[in-house]
Order: structure tokens, then sequence, then C-alpha cells
């Protein structure tokens, strides 16, 4: 876990990015009066609708309703939290990225960034000794008959662990770590009875595992020598860097393909991947081994909203695919199964047809339950009352797992003609499976429920905010005269409370510092929009007093409305009654009184003032 980045240096780089500079290396950016427009990269769109505001250095699409400051460009441009952003603008700025820790904290990210750059060096000694190691020619002859490209090998950092027991610990000697430190980073392995340690990858072509960043946390080992008692694949054990469970392999180098497509292709290995990605084929990922744990499926949800399952085509690679379907279900991530051509993998089907094959079994791939239907007929007889009940069981112990009332109707008719039967026969054998192959029957995953939308503010709440973000000149006056309690709405509630505490303490820092005072997504949508609205504003200082006005009487006549409504209880007492009539009496009495400072009561005998005009919306 990190620290906490102070709030000044997080000022001090975002002043030094400047928003126009940063988006424009990644968008075709024109000028458009005081702003510039480009196409929004986060919604397909044909006219430009995303603004980029130099001023008030934020960003808006009018399409997507996405916004915010630098910091949000870049996190959600590249898909990185917002630690990593900060990291990418401090480093373009050359600005010394520094936490605060809290106690014991320090020390375990002192160790983080020790294994990290551990795992880089390393990385850099091994692709060295691949391109240059005499030893290494096996492994280099390898890659050559599996047609891996010297350009593949450069991007994804392929190496070459040499043959020797303790040629690691050599190598960490020679920088000054010690031998238990290369233990913490998984490079070398304790000798049983404590004496000394020997190198974990030996002999073997190695793979770099990296972060969603590109850092190396970690490597898989492929052997070069063909021994049958020796494990094809030897990878990083778990180390304070990397978990195996949450690290997909390739994410680093594809995510920009998975937003762009719109779905994940999922193969087994590090080979595939990469023979896919150097073929066009950009939106492909593959987890550690075969296993997709729930963990990979929540990462791929971040990016897509559909994944094709590209495993083996022998039995281990379609169990694999089975074994992946709660995981999938969970993370609400739709899915599809593409069947590839016996023997092949993805990588042997791209050297002997060609990317275009490949492509057109992702195109061809089917709704998962079609394969497991396909799947269950071929490997149970449909014809035998055996097979018929094996495939209804398989069947039904999937489908109930979603909860989904037409997915399961459907795929009990498409059963009930597969086994030549009728439907309601099927539709009944499924309601009496027993509950605990129902999973999820009653009650879909959270995961899978649509999200909650955040409701607009009204037109009142919105110019308020407008305008107290524009101008200045306008918040000591809105602060003594205008109830939070007053605004409807939660959001702009709680960031108009934090524009009058910044102006009373004096810590007012900017619309794009704000931007950072409130991670809620929807927030910071709502103060870009706030901001970025193209209506003009004429007389703002009356204009925000009409507005105060309404938001005063609105409040009023909620209040009046609510103790309307108590006046009709039967169980309320006289004494109750009374009080409810003399609030009643007051409130129409405030309501037709000016607008006074907050710290001043009106007098229910003040003589009423006439109501301005409410503002043009």
């Amino acid at each position: 876990m990190a620290g906490i980045i102070p709030s000044a240096l997080l000022d001090q780089i975002r002043a030094a990015n400047d928003i126009v500079e940063v988006i424009g290396a990644s968008l075709r950016l024109k000028r458009a009066g005081a702003n510039f427009v480009a196409l929004c990269p986060f919604h397909r769109e044909k006219t430009p609708s995303f603004t980029v505001n130099p001023g008030k250095q934020i960003f808006y699409c009018f399409g997507c309703h996405k916004g915010g400051d630098v910091f949000t460009f870049v996190r959600e441009y590249e898909n990185v939290s917002f630690i990593e952003a900060v990291r990418r603008l401090a480093e373009r700025a050359r600005i010394p990225l520094q936490f605060e820790f809290e106690p014991g904290q320090a020390k375990t990210q002192f160790l983080k960034d020790t294994l990290l750059k551990i795992n880089e060096q390393i990385a850099q000694r091994w692709q060295a000794a691949l391109a240059n190691d005499a030893a290494a020619q096996v492994a280099r002859d390898y890659l050559a008959r599996r047609g891996v490209s010297p350009e593949a090998i450069r991007l994804f950092r392929l190496g070459y662990a040499p043959d020797a027991w303790d040629d690691t610990l050599n190598w960490g000697r020679s920088r000054g770590y010690d031998p238990s430190l290369l233990e913490q980073a998984g490079l070398v392995i304790a000798r049983e009875g404590g004496n000394g340690y020997y190198d974990r990858f030996r002999g073997r072509l190695m793979f770099p595992i990296c972060d969603e960043q590109g850092r190396v946390i970690g490597f898989s080992g492929r052997i070069l020598s063909g021994e049958d008692k020796t494990a094809k694949y030897v990878n990083s054990p778990e180390t304070p860097v990397f978990t195996k469970g949450k690290v997909i392999y390739g994410l680093d180098k594809t995510k920009r393909g998975l937003l762009e497509a719109g779905h994940a292709i999922i193969c087994e290995g590090q080979l595939d991947l990469i023979s896919c990605f150097m073929a066009g084929v950009k939106n492909i990922v593959a987890p550690q081994g075969t296993a997709l744990t729930a963990e990979h499926c929540r990462i791929l949800k971040r990016y897509v909203d559909e994944v094709v399952l590209c495993f083996d085509a022998d039995p281990a690679g379609q169990n694999a695919a089975l074994r992946a379907l709660d995981d999938l279900l969970e993370s609400g991530l739709a899915i599809r199964v593409a069947v590839l051509p016996a023997p092949h993998d993805p990588d042997s089907l791209i050297r002997e047809k060609g990317p275009e094959a490949f492509i057109a079994c992702i195109k061809n791939a089917v709704g998962f339950f079609d394969f497991l239907l396909e799947r269950l007929c071929s490997t149970h007889d449909p014809a035998t009352d055996k097979g018929r009940l094996a495939i209804l069981a398989g069947m039904s112990e999937a489908l109930l797992k979603t909860g989904n009332a037409v997915l399961i109707d459907s795929y009990a008719q498409k059963t009930a003609f597969r086994l030549g039967v009728a439907p309601d026969a099927v539709r009944s054998e499924f309601r009496k499976a027993p509950a605990p192959l129902r999973g999820r029957a009653h009650e879909p995953s959270p995961a899978v429920q649509p999200p909650a939308t955040s409701s607009k503010p009204g037109p009142a709440d919105f110019w308020l905010l407008r305008l107290l973000l524009l101008d200045d000149d306008l918040v000591p006056w809105a602060a003594a005269h205008i109830r939070p309690e007053w605004i409807q709405h939660a959001g702009v509630r709680q960031i108009v409370q934090y524009r009058f505490k910044a102006a009373l303490e004096g810590t007012w820092r900017g619309v794009a510092a704000l931007l950072g005072e409130f991670p809620d997504t929807s927030l910071q949508q709502l103060i870009t929009e706030a901001v970025s609205e193209t209506r003009s504003l004429n007389n703002r200082a009356e204009q925000i007093k009409q507005i105060a006005l309404r938001l005063r009487d609105q409040s009023i006549k909620n209040e009046l409305d609510a103790l309307t409504a108590r006046l009709g209880s039967p169980a309320l007492s006289e004494e109750e009654r009374q009080a409810i009539l003399r609030r009643q009496q007051e409130l129409r009495s405030q309501k037709k009184q000016p607008l006074v400072p907050l710290d001043e009561t009106p007098s229910a005998d003040d003589p009423p003032a006439s109501k301005p005009d409410t503002p043009t919306e």
C-alpha cells in the first residue's frame, strides 16, 4: 500500500503538466474559441464533443459526460490507478514523487520498491544473455522454430537464464544484494538445512511478468532441454509484489486493445499471446496458467464487458473453459467460447494458417451455453437414458447459476431439441434441480446488477454550483446568505459546502484542485459539466441572489408540505397541532421577507419585500 501524497505536491505536479499538452500528446485537439475540442476517446462519436478548458485545466465530454483534471485523464485513458497517474505525470515533469507514510508503511514500501528494482535489473541481465551468450543458442533456436520475431523478443523482453546453480546468486552479490533479499524476490531458493541458496531459474527461456503499469513483478521460465521429469514451466512464487491470482500476462501491452475492441480474448500461454499480438490481435490476455480466478475477472471487467475463451482444443483446455464459468458469471462478464480446430492452439493456428484463420474462429465464437451443450452432447450419448440425464444435469447446474429466467428458458428449448423431447419436460427437470446446484438462481450477484445512476440536479442547484465555481467574487455573499440544507441535490450540496469552507479558511486552490478532493467520478463529472456549460452568464451578482431566493422558497415549500401532511394524522395531539400551525405561519412570513445574512433572523413583523424575477435558465 502506497503512502499519502501531500496536497501541495499534487498541486505542483498538476501545475507542471498543462492539460492541453498532456491530452494533445494522445488526441488531435483543435482550437474552438478559448477551448480545444476533439473526438472523445471514451465513447464512439463522429462529431467532437470532448472539450479541454486550458483556463480551468479540466476536460469534459458533452456526449458521455466524463470529465476531470489532468490526473483523471491519464487515469481514465491509460486505465491505471490514481497513484500511477500521479507517478507518470511526476516523471513527465521531472518532479520527485514523495509519500507521507504511516509507521511501518515506509519499510514495507521500501521492500517492494527494492524487489521491483531487482526484478527490472535481472530482466535486463537475462535479455542480454539471450542476445549475446553462446550458451543461449538453444533458446534462440527454439524461438526461431516457434516463429518468434526479433521485434517480439524485444517488445516482450524475453531472456535466457544461464544453466548454472549460482549465476543469479553471483549476479546478486556483484550488485550488493543479500541472498535473503533475492529469495524474497523469488529468484533463489534456500537449501534444505539452511546451507546456502541456489538459483530458481536455470537454463530456461524467461518471460518477464509485468503489472498493468509495465513493471516487472515476476517471471515464468520455460525449459528448453526436453527432459520429461522437469516441469515445462517454472513460475515465480508469491512475493510482496507478485500474486499469481491477481496478475494477467500481457495486460500492460494489450489494455488499450481491450478498450478499443470491447471484448477480451483469453488464451492459455505466453507464446499464444505473443503470437496473436504480433499478428495484429491486440485485445488478448493470458492468466498465469489456465486457472482463471475471480480477481482476474474483476480486473478484466474494468476494461471490457465480454470475454472470448480461447483455450487449447485438448481436454485440459476445454475443461479450463468450463471451470471459468462461476467466476465469469460472478463478475457480470458476457461469455463466448472459440473452438479451434484440433490439434491447434492460437500460436500454431496462426503460424500454419495465418492470422485470418484465428480471427475467423474468434468471430464465430459461440455463447458459453451453446458450447457447453455441444460439449455435453459430444461426451454423453443423447440417444441413451444415461446420456440424456447427464446432459440435463450439466445444463441445469450451469444455467441455474445465472439466475436469468430468459436464458434458462431459451436453453431449455435448445436442450430439448438436441435430446428430441418436449421443452416443457426439460423445464420441469430444470426446476427439480437440487438447491445447491441453483447457486445464485434466486438472487443475482450484485456485480451483474445495473449500476445506480445519480439523479441530475435541478436548474437552481446546477446554476448555483456553476456560479460559485466560475466567479470567486460571489462566494462570500453566497456563504453568508445560502444555507446548504436549501440545496436539494446531495452532490451539489457537498461541493458547495466544501467551496464555502475553502473560502472561509483561505484554502481554495481552483477547480482542478477541487476535483482531487472528490474521488467520486459522478461528482467530478458534475463539477466539470458545471464549469464547461456553454450558456452565458449575465449579471452574475443578480443571478445568484435570484437563485438563493428560489432555493430558500423551495425549501420553505417543502417544509410546509411536510407539515400539512402531518396535520392529517389522526394520532396528532392538540398541542402538536397548534405547534405545527404556528410553524407554518412562521414559514409563510419568512417567505415574504428578503434574503438576509444567516446570522440575522427575519422577523414575522417585518414588511414583505417584492420578489425579484428568477434567472433565465
